[in-house]
């Protein structure tokens, strides 16, 4: 699942994405084969850390796991 991380809180990318020009035809960032395409990878400080992207507009993407309900 991939979440956009701001200072204060982490939005669902369905809140922004479906205003950016970068977004697919569905709204949704670019994600293709566990990569983001409409950004870049930022560098992991431990491997137990979500993986963590900045997108073209300046976001920063996370990637993490949904916990069991």
């Amino acid at each position: 699942m991939l979440v956009i991380l701001t200072r204060d809180n982490i939005l669902s990318v369905n809140q922004v994405c479906p205003g950016c020009l970068l977004a697919n035809q569905k709204g949704t960032p670019r994600w293709h084969h566990g990569q983001l395409s409409c950004g870049h990878s930022l560098d992991q400080v431990d491997t137990r850390q979500a993986k963590v992207y900045e997108c073209e507009m300046g976001f920063q993407v996370a990637e993490v796991e949904g916990q069991p309900a």
